[in-house]
Order: structure tokens, then C-alpha cells, then sequence
């Protein structure tokens, strides 16, 4: 097989906040797997807690793990690949250009390789952290798009206040829009403060809450679960299926990153685990373009929730292949994943 590299750049139409600082684009690397016949395309979103923080260091650690060729097992691909020490973000950049290559050699999309069918709940439209006034602008361009679902970013680093003004300026502006609302804190609160936020968010309507403290502070979980006012789901807490065991009691659900954890093969365990461990799951995203968003999406069907949305924020996308449909991100319905580099 023969294995290709393209890095670009994704700027961001609108500047994400979160309690962690603000993102306004990437550097990703784009990972093409070709027979001669077909070809599967991958995507990696850097990031130093994903293991490879620019888009150089991810095609080094492949170019040296795919010197010797690759075996026609995705399965034992990935276990090498983990045991060799490669990132997980450049690892799941690997794997879907796989899964994709095998799609399309079997000539079937790749929700119905893996057997499933091509739907998926609403995916939630994200809503930075923002002054209020900002905010008032910002949420008629989601609605506008289609968002049935909006996630919160909260966490604010000015505090607990300036996040109940900006929620009050996302509650005024999407009353009477039917959309559900979510909240992810990005581990910006203390143990008091998400105990008090979640509280008051409950009585607001809103529908769970995502990592209100900070990786590091999970022994801070159980006591947190056991009074909780709002379903509490781990994110950057939790990136492989053998973290799963440990959260089990304390937390409602897991979302998992294909960046997170390296790749569909990852993917499929991790939900696995959680529906043995009776949690709801979620599927979110990082700075990805359509490639691993449809990706993501050709999973859609195994998920409670949904946040696949970041190619909708980007300006341009240079991918296709993750239409959002009556507010669901969907993978195209052509054999893969569906989604690939626009011009390649």
C-alpha cells in the first residue's frame, strides 16, 4: 500500500473560547492509504494531551511506523501502532484512511461494513465562551444552519458569573427555537462551583453536563455523582476503553474523540465497554475538516449523543463528506466513510 501526506491549514469561521484559551485554527495532516485501485483518507487534529502537538512530528511517527509496509489487518495495525508509541492523533489519523480503504474496496459505505445503518441522533452546534452580546449575534447563525442541539462552552475564566450571563444570553436568544441545550465545562470549575453551576443549569433546562472538573480532580467525581443535579459525562478524563472500569460509578456517560483515542478501532471498544458498564455515549470532535467528521459519523448509530460539528465552523472546509441534514451530521452515503480531500 502506499501511504501519502498532506498537511493544511484550517481556520476557524469563528474564534472557539474555551475554559482552557481560544482556538482560531490548525495545522492538520491529512493521511491517504492507496491499493493502486482505492484510496482511504485520514485525518489528524494535533494536540499535545492526543500525543503529537503539530502535524510534522504526527507524519514522522507514521512515516517511520509504515516504513516496513502494512499488513491487511486493521485490528493488529492498531495494536502495533500502540505498542510502538504512536500518538494516538496521528495513530487515528491512520486508521480511518483503513477503514476507508476497506470500504471502498468492499464497495459499501462504511456504516454498513461495520453494520450499521446511516443515522445518528442531532448533533449539537457549538457555542464558545463569548461576552454575552456576542453571543446574542452568534446563536442566529447556528439556528440558522440548522441546530436542533447547542453545546455551552463553559468555564469561564472570569467565573461562574460571567458564565450564568453568557447562559442567560443563549437561553433569551434560542427560547421558542425548540433547540436542546448542553453545557461542557472543559474542567473549568471546582468541585464547589460545578456543584452549584449544575444545580442552577438544571433548573434552566438544560439536558447534561460534560467534564466540570478539570483532569486531575476525578477522585472529586464520586462525591460530585452522588448529589448531581444534571447526567455528568467525562471527556478529557477519559480516552481509552480500559479508563472506562474506573468511572463506572461515578459519572452518567463518556465522550470519546477519535483524536483522543486513536482512530475507529478505538472507537468501536470504547462504546463496547460503556454499554457493558450500562453508560450512555457520546462521539465529539476537535479542529477536524469533513474527513474525520465523516468518519465519526459513519458511527453515528452507536451513540446517545452527538457532537460532530467542527466542519461547520471552518472557513473554508477543504474536505467533503459530512453533510449536516435536519440537524444531524451524516456521513455521505458512497462507499467509505465518505469523506475526502476536495481536489485530490
Amino acid at each position: 500500500m502506499r501511504i501519502g501526506f498532506t498537511t493544511l491549514h484550517l481556520k476557524k469561521r469563528f474564534p472557539l473560547a474555551i475554559s482552557r484559551g481560544v482556538i482560531t485554527g490548525s495545522d492538520n495532516l491529512f493521511v491517504s492509504v492507496s491499493d493502486g485501485h482505492h484510496t482511504g483518507w485520514g485525518e489528524m487534529a494535533p494536540g499535545g494531551n492526543e500525543g503529537a502537538d503539530t502535524p510534522q512530528k504526527g507524519e514522522a511517527m507514521l512515516r517511520d511506523f509504515c516504513a516496513e509496509g502494512l499488513v491487511d489487518d486493521i485490528h493488529g495495525i492498531w495494536d502495533k501502532a500502540r505498542a510502538a508509541g504512536i500518538a494516538p492523533c496521528a495513530l487515528a489519523a491512520l486508521d480511518m484512511a483503513l477503514w476507508d480503504l476497506r470500504a471502498k474496496q468492499a464497495g459499501m459505505p462504511l456504516c454498513r461494513l461495520l453494520g450499521l445503518s446511516r443515522r445518528a441522533v442531532v448533533s449539537s452546534l457549538t457555542v464558545g465562551i463569548n461576552p454575552p452580546q456576542i453571543v446574542r449575534d452568534r446563536v442566529p447563525l447556528l439556528l440558522a444552519q440548522g441546530a436542533k442541539a447547542l453545546k455551552i462552552k463553559l468555564g469561564s475564566p472570569e467565573g461562574i458569573e460571567a458564565d450564568k450571563a453568557m447562559f442567560a444570553a443563549v437561553l433569551e436568544t434560542a427560547t421558542g427555537s425548540g433547540a436542546v441545550l448542553r453545557v461542557d465545562a472543559n474542567g473549568g470549575w471546582s468541585l464547589g462551583d460545578a456543584r452549584h453551576m449544575m444545580g442552577w443549569l438544571a433548573e434552566r433546562g438544560v439536558e447534561y453536563i460534560e467534564q466540570p472538573l478539570v483532569q486531575g480532580q476525578e477522585e472529586a467525581l464520586p462525591d460530585l455523582f452522588k448529589s448531581r443535579a444534571l447526567p455528568i459525562f467525562v471527556d478529557e478524563s477519559c480516552r481509552m476503553s480500559h479508563d472506562i472500569p474506573g468511572f463506572a460509578a461515578c459519572v452518567d456517560g463518556v465522550n470519546l474523540k477519535l483524536m483522543k483515542c486513536g482512530g475507529i478501532t478505538e472507537a468501536l471498544r470504547i462504546v463496547a465497554t460503556a454499554r457493558a458498564f450500562g453508560l450512555k455515549t457520546m462521539i465529539g470532535c476537535m479542529g477536524e475538516s469533513s474527513v474525520s467528521i465523516a468518519a465519526g459519523a459513519s458511527l453515528g448509530a452507536l451513540f446517545d449523543y452527538i457532537d460532530l460539528d467542527s466542519h461547520l465552523n471552518l472557513d473554508p472546509d477543504p474536505a467533503t463528506g459530512a453533510p449536516f441534514e435536519n440537524g444531524v451530521t451524516l456521513p455521505a452515503d458512497i462507499p467509505g466513510h465518505g469523506g475526502r480531500l476536495n481536489n485530490a
